[in-house]
């Protein structure tokens, strides 16, 4: 058996992956046929709307699909189609899946709006059905769209707190960060901690380490998403090991973005150096033409790991994750049990 083959069948869990960025060009056809306009539904069409000139370029092509998601019906289908392909291709068992409700909970917008109840009914019908039909465990992380500002941070704050499932375990923030300094979100994060949910920002992808300490120092970071300029700061590097606070890598998306210029210069080797805990994440895996499978291959082959290392990797995501206490001990026996037959 090849290294790519165990990882494809190795029990794993991903903790930084987008909802709408999870769309395959599949469904992000089926949904450009129910909206027909800005977005090509003809798949060669489609593969050249996803090549990324830069971080930029990104947040517009994202933006573009979110625009695609207008009804009850469309969260339901992305949703329920998202857990399919990630567990039936990439064996996944747990996913921390980041929602962005405010792009699809538009007050001011009577064309894209939906009520947050028909949004939270929508997701929280296909997680069920999800987890019955693939046995995959989803759970969900709000995310602020930080370009959106302090309204948003509003708005995502009074989703998470007044229309909350159990399902709903980490308050999140994403999009650009030039320019959304993360102490302007300190009150929100308050909030959703003190409500105990798990506080789980981006920083450092495109900004420098400060970005990292901000979101750890004023926003309680529990873990950090991206991260990779941390690399830069060694009294950074030492914190991360020291409190046990994991990283989110996603080598491809940093890669796409120009978040890091190439995967040799790609920092996980200085972070693991370091002691610093990290996981294995695909971002927005159609998006940057890749699966959390080829994403631990990368890995792999960075950090010159053979299977045991591997299916190390593998427990850390579960380790870091939120899942319930029986669920982490049942996918860690599970890769246990794989490891050992393999």
């Amino acid at each position: 058996m090849t290294l790519a083959d165990f990882i494809t069948g190795l029990p794993k869990a991903e903790l930084h992956v987008h909802h709408v960025g999870s769309a395959s060009p599949r469904i992000v056809s089926e949904l450009a046929e129910r909206h027909p306009g800005t977005v090509p539904s003809d798949p060669e069409a489609l593969r050249k709307f996803f090549e990324f000139r830069d971080f930029a370029h990104f947040i517009d092509v994202y933006l573009a699909v979110v625009g695609l998601i207008r009804t009850p019906e469309d969260i339901r289908y992305l949703t329920y189609e998202i857990g399919r392909e990630m567990a039936t291709g990439q064996s996944l068992r747990y996913a921390e899946l980041t929602c962005t409700p405010y792009t699809s909970v538009r007050p001011d917008s009577d064309e894209l709006g939906m009520p947050i109840e028909a949004y939270t009914e929508a997701i929280e019908d296909a997680r069920v059905g999800v987890e019955r039909d693939f046995g995959l465990v989803l759970r969900w992380i709000y995310d602020i769209p930080g370009e959106a500002g302090v309204p948003s941070a509003d708005a995502t704050l009074e989703y998470a707190l007044d229309h909350r499932t159990d399902a709903l375990v980490g308050f999140g923030l994403g999009g650009p960060e030039v320019g959304v300094p993360r102490p302007q979100f300190q009150r929100h994060f308050d909030a959703a901690r003190a409500a105990g949910l798990h506080s789980i920002p981006h920083a450092g992808e495109t900004t420098g380490p400060e970005t990292i300490w901000d979101a750890l120092r004023v926003l309680g970071a529990e873990r950090i998403g991206h991260g990779t300029s941390a690399a830069q700061d060694p009294a950074l590097l030492a914190h991360l090991a020291e409190t046990g606070v994991p990283l989110e890598v996603c080598p491809s998306s940093n890669i796409a973005t120009r978040a890091v210029a190439s995967l040799d210069e790609h920092p996980i080797r200085t972070f693991r150096d370091a002691g610093v805990t990290v996981t294995i994440n695909s971002d927005d895996p159609p998006m940057f033409n890749t699966t959390l499978n080829r994403e631990y291959g990368i890995a792999a082959e960075l950090l010159d790991l053979d299977r045991d290392g591997v299916a190390d990797l593998a427990r850390a995501g579960i380790r870091a994750s939120f899942a319930p206490a029986d669920v982490q001990r049942r996918i860690l026996g599970e890769i246990d049990a794989y490891a050992a037959e393999k």
